[in-house]
């Protein structure tokens, strides 16, 4: 007759489980473990002995408010001779004897979320399961070692911002694993509106990697629910900070916790698929921050951005946005909700954009769905594909009524971009949305998505090709010089219109004040090369990026190029002192005034994993800084963990907004 363990008290050995699951940059006090992978806890008996083939031990696991097993959120399970890596299963892998080394092993497909664990009627233990990319049988699972090491256990990274031509890294502290952070992706998962309604369906919808990613999408901005971040695509920021203040995601997910789940006022793209990706690593699902340069946001579903000038060029109506860079995550799964071929990286956004059943909320859909043109693929796959495929259309509408057209199918989606693999090098990642401009395999893509203008347009060729200069040492807030080159690829003489002018412009499109203008009537190109035909100064704000624009005008056809630049200033960062753990350091800042302008109220800040013990350090300067001058501060920090690092910085006063920069630091023992 099989006799129960009589268990007096038991060790979780926490640190030796959390350093084999790879969870122990969360620390050792408790218990953290990922599905399909084996824990071991060391059972002490009361009475007795341990006996193979007499001792029993009835086991019962359950996660959520109501768990079930029909939901996947309660199992039972006994002592087995051996771990089943399939299921839950329980195994003694120790001799004989009054301690007893159990093996415990989750189901690879087991919902993720806080655990108890019920020994027998000995009592209870809790601990916490999260998604094994390290584990074959996980939908998450990444073979790479190296990947694994970048979109899982990463906590900084790069973000790209800027422009097409000026793609412009901008440092991040993802902070995953920093304290308190994992307990606050769980209460976000806690906090959706799905599981409010019916708890106990949402945690068992927790098994799957779709639904985490999807549930992410929606929470991380505030629109529907009580999610992280709200955001602000204005001036004024009034009630909270710009979202250039954020330097990483810990601050964000922090300030949410201890708000009571209050939005962060404010976040741009950007800081929504940080945070989106910082929450993802947390519970396990590789993850990583794109660029999309040149965004299209179509309302409509037609592919197609109309925009709306005068004869000058200013923008009269533009009921869709050609973003100058979007951001979005990509996260790593299986997907055997479609035909095989589409497991892989899967592009989801929490920005909030559009609505998706019901819902602010975006992906995820795979990738390859976006490239072949699948667009009836789940989720939003129409609206991400138009986001790198849709055509951008101007109209100049005269003051007599007439207007002229001009279609430009090859614009939108360039440079798609993320940091690679262990390196903060760019990866061009174009090639897993589109394939090569002008091939066959795009046609076929645009056919199966109906891309009926991409296939049908014929763009008029006058033989024109329109370009736009500028002097390599354009800066804010200076004066610059512009140059507008039109090359005549004819036999014959032309006679047109140039209208030059330039904007201040937000990055997601939305254009400001004027910086410069330039109206010249009756322009002869001859036949042949392209020559400077426009000259002209422009002044670009000190907080502002710029747009440059060209319009050439021949009879009733109208051309038109686009030029975007966003400029930034540098900077010097020494790491003075030995870096080693626990050791006090010091990061000398140094930055040159690069504005005419007298700088005011200028504070350097910084922050990093495991550098700045998950807080902001910051240091204000006593006086003004000159043009030209130099700021430069000291700021002390003592690091917590060994390993290649990355300290954040951040440069912000009156003039010059949250200008930043970064230093690694391989931190040793």
């Amino acid at each position: 007759m099989a006799q129960a363990l009589d268990i007096d008290h038991w060790n979780l050995e926490c640190e030796f489980n959390n350093m084999d699951h790879s969870t122990d940059l969360n620390g050792a006090d408790r218990l953290i473990v990922r599905r399909g992978q084996p824990f071991t806890i060391s059972l002490y008996l009361y009475s007795g002995n341990y006996q193979p083939g007499v001792s029993s031990l009835d086991c019962i696991v359950e996660t959520g408010p109501q768990p079930l097993e029909q939901y996947g959120t309660r199992a039972s399970f006994g002592l087995s001779a051996n771990i089943d890596t399939s299921c839950w299963s329980a195994a003694v892998t120790s001799p004989p004897g009054d301690m007893v080394a159990l093996s415990i092993c989750s189901a690879p497909d087991a919902p993720i979320g806080r655990y108890t664990l019920t020994l027998g009627r000995s009592g209870q233990i809790e601990f916490i399961l999260l998604f094994n990319p390290w584990c074959t049988g996980d939908s998450v699972f990444m073979e790479d070692k190296q990947s694994l090491d970048e979109y899982v256990l990463s906590q900084d990274g790069i973000i790209y911002r800027g422009s097409a031509k000026h793609p412009i890294p901008t440092p991040w502290n993802f902070g995953q694993f920093e304290s308190g952070i994992l307990d606050i992706c769980l209460r976000i998962l806690d906090m959706n509106p799905k599981c409010l309604k019916n708890p106990g369906k949402d945690c068992s919808g927790r098994r799957n990697p779709i639904y985490v990613s999807r549930v992410l999408s929606a929470m991380v901005n505030c629109n529907d629910d009580r999610g992280v971040l709200l955001g602000k695509w204005a001036d004024s920021y009034e009630g909270g900070v710009s979202p250039m203040f954020w330097r990483g995601s810990v601050e964000i997910l922090r300030n949410w916790d201890t708000q009571a789940c209050q939005p962060v006022r404010y976040g741009q793209c950007w800081v929504f698929a940080a945070v989106a990706c910082s929450i993802s690593r947390a519970l396990g699902i590789p993850c990583r921050v794109v660029t999309n340069y040149l965004s299209a946001h179509d309302s409509n579903s037609d592919l197609v951005i109309e925009r709306v000038i005068n004869e000058n060029g200013d923008l009269i109506q533009a009921k869709e946005m050609l973003w100058n860079f979007h951001c979005w995550v990509e996260s790593w799964m299986t997907r055997p909700d479609f035909k095989p071929g589409f497991n892989g990286w899967q592009a989801s956004d929490p920005t909030p954009q559009e609505k998706s059943e019901g819902t602010y909320c975006c992906g995820p859909i795979p990738v390859r769905a976006i490239k072949e043109g699948e667009l009836t693929f789940k989720y939003d796959a129409p609206f991400v594909f138009a986001e790198v495929n849709a055509d951008v259309t101007t109209i100049m509408k005269r003051k007599d009524g007439s207007t002229s057209k001009v279609t430009n199918t090859t614009v939108v989606g360039q440079k798609i971009s993320t940091k690679s693999v262990g390196s903060d090098a760019r990866e061009d990642i174009t090639h897993l949305y589109k394939y090569p401009e002008g091939s066959d395999e795009e046609r076929e893509a645009f056919k199966k998505a109906n891309h009926q203008n991409k296939l049908l347009h014929q763009q008029e060729n006058e033989g024109l090709h329109l370009t736009i200069k500028v002097t390599p040492d354009m800066r804010k807030g200076c004066d610059f010089d512009v140059f507008a080159v039109v090359t005549n690829n004819t036999q014959s003489n032309k006679k047109c219109r140039l209208v030059f002018g330039s904007c201040a412009v937000s990055y997601n499109g939305i254009l400001g004040e004027n910086c410069g203008f330039k109206d010249l009537l009756n322009v002869e190109l001859s036949p042949g090369a392209g020559e400077p035909t426009l000259n002209t100064g422009v002044n670009l704000p000190p907080t502002c990026h710029c747009e440059l624009y060209l319009i050439c005008c021949i009879g009733t056809y109208l051309m038109s190029c686009f030029h975007k630049r966003t400029l930034e200033c540098d900077g010097c960062l020494q790491i003075l002192g030995e870096p080693k753990e626990n050791r006090e350091l010091a990061a000398e800042i140094t930055l040159r005034n690069p504005l005419p302008e007298t700088l005011e109220n200028c504070c350097f800040s910084i922050e990093g994993a495991n550098l700045t013990a998950g807080q902001v350090i910051s240091e204000r300067l006593g006086s003004s800084v000159a043009p030209g001058e130099d700021a430069t501060v000291k700021i002390y920090f003592t690091p917590t963990h060994s390993g290649l690092r990355k300290l954040v910085v951040d440069f912000d006063s009156n003039k010059l907004c949250h200008v930043k920069g970064y230093r690694n630091v391989i931190i040793g023992k």
